[in-house]
């Protein structure tokens, strides 16, 4: 690259200028034409070349090109020398001198003889100066005054020409001086102005903060340079106009007015330079603002986004389905909760959005980026408000189908009660009956006043938004409405018969099918047809005690249930799903365990373990490591085992019934946990391990799962006890009875053993009606019912009396049952067969779920 060459400075000969063998003292000739002086001096035949040739270029580069352009005149002083010197000086003029000639003065030597000399020397070698220019000898500062006014000389030749030759080189310097500076400033800004225009936009907000500090550094650098400047050349320009004021009659001499006009035109120059600047700098200082404002902007959108979708994955993942009553007002509570923690994130996603709009109405040059941005947090909040508003919706209309279904229930529960509680000596007189029907008549107008009939209006309603297993609960229900409305409904028929007047005593006896007239005995036992198996119903009963658990907690876990009308399906495919499922919630045990239990202890993170969790490890987990330890080295197992043999699913469950009991103590524990939750569960420490395990749902969410999951063991085994396994119930029954109390029964007649399988059992009241007897012990048992625990093997119907006792060492009452009376009964594929008297009665009995409090209405009536 080609250097570029620097005009010579007054400072680069500073020396030389100081010799004064050269002069520009501001005088002008007649035309303008500037004069250089050549005053008398000792050493100039000495004078090195390239000193002289540097004063000459530099004096002539001095005046403005217009000025320069006439030429100049020089006026060489050699009066006190000699007329070597005159020679020297014309030679050294014409040999070197850089700019145009106009004129050459020569005042030639005073003394007489070098006078002569010089005149002829003068002629002799005019043509050896090689000047294109007149050369004039002149004798006298007269003759000097006849080609230059004597205003425009210096008093060395006798002008008034005001100069001073040091203070010449010192404004020189000072103007030069200037000048550099002015040009150095203005490259330097011309550089910044290149690296601002070639500087990336960082891309977080921690550089954009410290690239915005270095370049506002820079210009702050720059401006004070800029006035250092300024202040540089006003003072300068002050001193030539001091020069100026010196005396009313002063005037600037041609080069100081030039000096006046350089000064000014560089002030002039520095000064747009520095408008130009600033008003680069001042876009560039806004698009870097901008560029903050919009890190800002995207660190804070990435905040609220993040926290508004961990919020959306809560709301997504909390069940908008409840089992009961108790459950949907727990999902109601938690989704209320969960609202309520939402508000702030969503008020700062609204917030933040509304900055987004500010940015972009204040012409924000990403404004591309900010507008999608502001409608994703609106439409995000939007969602999660309307996903919210939905599963109120539904939870609202579910809690309502609940409570209908429960008002069904306990309102059949009460009428089978009051069913049962009739005395049936005293329906047979006309009073009783009518008593009895009115005390019904006055029930049923109950089913009105509590509205039992809206049930099927809100499922009707609701039907869109209800699972499969919610309608299957109401429809269970209504048929069990319908069918205490239908008791209620044959019992008044009965009721309003035995009213009337009766014509004979009616004798209290067991009921029988309307439809059955009497007949003649057959010789055989007829063979009874198997029922299809949709006629089958199969009752469960509980295997886990949840006496001591509250009554919220007691309605998520129960397991007992009655699986009615079952449908047939694939048993590998039901164990399939249970073992799946299991094995899941092992695996979430286990996260739960290492990925924050586990963490507690961590001295890396006890900086950011809140106080309120200090030594409360037990209180947030509860018992969840012995709940993990049993599902994970033995019940996981055990259900694998069953995977080939699904038969075996509920002997499983009985087997480990004491085991299941932890849950009693974790539910127990579950409102400490949760009180604790609330007070420490946005912690820092909590959000790390969150993170770490990649977890979408925080802990507490986890903590729900084992409450979920023995509330799920129902499903699961209602679904494993299809229709392929009802005939192993009775084995699990069998077991049940002996799991569920210990059991004492004493038979006369034998080992139990030789009954058959123990199918069902279960306490009633029974009417007995002695035909041989006391009339007073006929009337007593007419009007107090007996109560009697029934045992159904397959071969007899035992009647006994259940007695509980206290023995040493045991806190719980231990159950014995003393024999009473029994009846033979047959067992045909779901029904059995009550006879007595040698088989000259026979009763075949099928009992249903939903009628099993019409069982213990109506109870056979017992004949020797």
């Amino acid at each position: 690259m080609q250097q570029e060459i620097r005009p010579l400075l007054a400072v680069d000969i500073i020396e030389q200028l100081h010799r004064q063998f050269a002069l520009l003292s501001g005088g002008r000739g007649k035309d303008g034409a500037p004069i250089i002086t050549f005053p008398e001096y000792s050493g100039f035949g000495d004078l090195v070349a390239e000193d002289f040739q540097n004063v000459v270029t530099y004096l002539t580069s001095i005046p403005s090109l217009d000025v320069a352009s006439i030429g100049f005149v020089i006026i060489i002083d050699r009066r006190r020398d000699k007329w070597s010197s005159v020679k020297a000086s014309l030679t050294r003029i014409a040999g070197a001198f850089p700019g145009n000639l106009q004129l050459v003065l020569v005042l030639r030597p005073s003394c007489f003889f070098q006078r002569a000399i010089a005149d002829i020397g003068m002629k002799l070698h005019r043509d050896d100066f090689k000047m294109k220019v007149p050369i004039v000898m002149l004798n006298s500062l007269s003759d000097l005054y006849g080609y230059v006014d004597k205003g425009q000389l210096t008093c060395e030749l006798g002008g008034n020409l005001d100069y001073c030759h040091s203070q010449w080189i010192h404004r020189r310097t000072a103007i030069e001086n200037f000048a550099v500076t002015v040009k150095t400033t203005a490259q330097m800004l011309q550089k910044f102005g290149t690296d601002l225009a070639e500087t990336e936009l960082p891309n977080d907000v921690q550089c954009t903060k410290d690239l915005l500090t270095t370049h506002t550094e820079k210009h702050d650098k720059l401006k004070d340079e800029l006035k250092l400047a300024m202040k540089q050349g006003t003072t300068l320009l002050g001193c030539i106009k001091e020069q100026a004021a010196k005396s009313e009659n002063h005037q600037l001499n041609p080069d100081e007015m030039e000096n006046h006009i350089t000064v000014e035109r560089l002030l002039a120059q520095l000064d747009e330079t520095e408008n130009a600047f600033e008003q680069f700098w001042s876009k560039h200082h806004l698009k870097l603002e901008q560029c903050l404002q919009f890190r800002h902007f995207e660190h804070d959108f990435r905040e609220v986004k993040v926290s508004l979708d961990s919020l959306m994955a809560t709301l997504t993942a909390l069940s908008d389905i409840g089992d009961c009553v108790t459950l949907v007002e727990m999902l109601l509570k938690d989704l209320n909760t969960l609202e309520e923690k939402a508000q702030e994130s969503l008020e700062k996603a609204q917030l933040h959005a509304l900055h987004g709009d500010q940015l972009i109405q204040s012409n924000h040059y990403s404004v591309d980026s900010i507008r999608p941005k502001c409608v994703e947090l609106r439409r995000i909040c939007d969602d999660f408000t309307n996903e919210v508003q939905k599963k109120y919706d539904v939870l609202s209309k579910s809690r309502q189908i609940h409570k209908g279904i429960d008002k069904v229930n306990q309102w059949c529960e009460s009428g089978v009660y009051l069913l049962a509680s009739q005395a049936v000596d005293k329906c047979q007189s006309q009073e009783g009956a009518e008593a009895a029907l009115q005390d019904i008549e006055k029930f049923l107008e109950t089913a009105k006043e509590n509205q039992l009939s809206d049930l099927k209006n809100i499922h009707n309603q609701y039907e869109l938004v209800l699972n499969v297993e919610v309608k299957a609960n109401v429809q269970k229900a209504l048929k069990r409405l319908d069918d205490v409305q239908e008791m209620f409904e044959k019992r008044q028929v009965s009721l309003k018969k035995l009213s009337a007047k009766q014509t004979r005593p009616v004798q209290p006896v067991a009921p029988r099918p309307e439809s059955s007239p009497k007949r003649p005995v057959p010789h055989k036992t007829p063979r009874t047809t198997c029922p299809a198996p949709e006629a089958v119903d199969v009752l469960i009963m509980g295997f886990i005690n949840l006496s001591a658990l509250t009554n919220t907690t007691k309605g998520l876990l129960c397991i007992c249930c009655v699986l009615t009308d079952p449908v047939f399906f694939l048993p590998r495919h039901i164990m399939n799903e249970l073992i799946e499922t299991e094995r899941l919630y092992v695996e979430e045990l286990q996260s739960i365990m290492e990925g924050y239990a586990a963490e507690l202890d961590n001295t890396e993170l006890s900086p950011l373990i809140p106080a309120a969790l200090e030594n409360k490890k037990d209180v947030l987990f509860g018992n969840l490591p012995e709940i993990y330890e049993f599902h994970n080295r033995t019940f996981f197992k055990e259900l694998e085992n069953c995977m080939e043999r699904p038969e075996l699913v509920g002997t499983c469950f009985l087997k480990r019934k004491e085991e299941l009991q932890i849950y009693e103590k974790y539910c127990q524990n579950k409102p400490r946990s949760e009180a604790l939750w609330r007070q420490c569960g946005d912690s820092l420490f909590f959000q790390e391990c969150q993170k770490k395990l990649d977890h979408k749902l925080s802990l507490d969410a986890y903590l729900l799962k084992p409450v979920q999951r023995i509330t799920k063991y129902q499903l699961m085994v209602k679904a494993s006890l299809s229709l392929r396994l009802i005939f192993h119930f009775s084995t699990i029954q069998s077991q049940g009875v002996g799991l569920m109390s210990p059991v004492c029964l004493s038979h006369p007649q034998g080992n139990l053993s030789e009954l058959g399988k123990l199918l069902m059992q279960g306490s009633f009241n029974v009417w007995t009606d002695h035909k041989k007897g006391h009339s007073k012990v006929k009337d007593l048992a007419r009007f107090k019912p007996m109560q009697r625990h029934l045992f159904l093997y397959n071969k007899m119907l035992l009647f006994c009396k259940k007695r509980e006792e206290t023995t040493d060492g045991h806190e719980k009452p231990s159950a014995s049952y003393s024999f009473k009376h029994s009846l033979k009964v047959r067992l045909a594929c779901g029904k059995f067969e009550v006879w007595y008297n040698g088989r000259e009665e026979v009763y075949i009995i099928q009992v249903h779920v939903h009628k099993l409090s019409a069982l213990k209405l109506n109870c056979f009536h017992l004949n020797d």
